[in-house]
């Protein structure tokens, strides 16, 4: 289903949290050039950094090192995270080709994504990818890095192609970042540091921030229980209680029904504890390979599940799968939430 660089290995939340804020406060005091908002990047044209202004970068990712001299002019995005990232950063001009959507991108960067060429509907062959000439790679999981993607790391650097693996997707055996909002905005500048565009990174962070202290403040869960079913029939794969469903669930106030569960995102559930539950609301994560109109269609013909009290009452909110992961779009899928939440009738 689901399938490079800074000096330390390990990505905490602390230290996620420290460098951002400083980041944020920075553009505040030092009254940095405005940067376009995070719609307003994905569809303008960034101008590259040159290079007599780039810094270098010399990372850590995912226990690769990663060291850019110069700014990336041809990238490929592997993965809607990763996509997104880039054209929330203004990057559809340095981009010349991308692959592997999850659902539908979000309409802010629609115009931009569709100046990108489509390499595959998922990953591309190593060959048809450097049948691009690119100089850089840019994935959301793990699985882009292998045989059975475009190749490994190593493979692509003696290519001459330099690489960055999402902090989320790293893969066994190596430390991942914690599913924090923080740790999603740290990914946004580190991937803004290898194309010189720093000021962008900040201003879509600030924007982030702002908008869920605000949902934070609204709190339309209050007092209302939630099930995220993301797929399946005869075992419900559930938002758990250690990754992006939980961190919105947390952001609106509400009581995820699987958060006891630490698994890091999504894990086996049941339909007993469902049904024992009984969920005020019915999150339906809706995705290229399981649907929201499917799953909503075996909850009202399951004689069982028919009689939830969610279901009974139309009491469903649709979540984009791409919503639910930790990065550029966590927070709007904080807000569909809390939206939704609102307009909801009582429980």
């Amino acid at each position: 289903m689901h399938a490079h660089v800074r000096p330390t290995p390990l990505r905490s939340a602390a230290r996620v949290a420290a460098v951002v804020s400083a980041l944020t406060l920075l553009v505040g005091c030092a009254g940095a050039p405005q940067a376009p908002s995070d719609g307003a990047a994905a569809t303008t044209p960034g101008a590259s950094a040159s290079s007599a202004s780039f810094t270098p970068v010399d990372l850590d990712d995912c226990g690769d090192k990663v060291t850019v001299e110069e700014p990336p002019s041809k990238l490929v995005t592997l993965n809607q995270g990763a996509t997104e990232v880039a054209l929330a950063l203004g990057l559809a001009d340095r981009m010349v080709g991308t692959a592997y959507l999850d659902d539908a991108v979000a309409p802010r960067y629609a115009e931009a994504y569709d100046s990108v060429p489509v390499l595959a509907e998922k990953y591309p062959t190593k060959e048809k990818l450097l049948a691009t000439a690119p100089d850089f790679a840019y994935a959301a999981y793990a699985s882009a890095f292998t045989d059975k993607g475009i190749g490994t790391r190593a493979e692509l650097s003696g290519e001459g192609v330099g690489t960055y693996l999402s902090p989320f997707g790293c893969p066994e055996g190596t430390t991942k970042a914690d599913p924090t909002f923080e740790s999603g905005w740290w990914e946004i500048t580190e991937v803004a540091s290898i194309f010189g565009v720093q000021d962008r990174a900040e201003k879509v962070v600030a924007d982030q921030r702002t908008q869920l202290a605000e949902i934070t403040k609204a709190r339309t869960g209050d007092d209302r229980s939630i099930f995220w079913y993301d797929s399946g029939d005869k075992t419900p794969f559930v938002g758990a209680g250690g990754g992006g469903p939980q961190l919105v669930v947390d952001a609106v106030g509400a009581t995820n029904v699987f958060g006891d569960i630490k698994d890091p995102g999504w894990a086996d559930g049941s339909w007993e504890k469902v049904i024992a539950a009984d969920p005020d609301v019915i999150v339906l994560a809706d995705a290229s390979w399981d649907t929201a109109k499917k799953k909503r269609a075996h909850l009202e013909s399951d004689p069982t599940l028919s009689k939830l009290t969610a279901v009974k009452a139309k009491r469903f909110v649709v979540v984009p799968f791409s919503e639910s992961t930790p990065g550029v779009r966590l927070v709007d899928g904080a807000k569909r939430l809390s939206d939704e939440l609102a307009a909801l009738p009582a429980s």
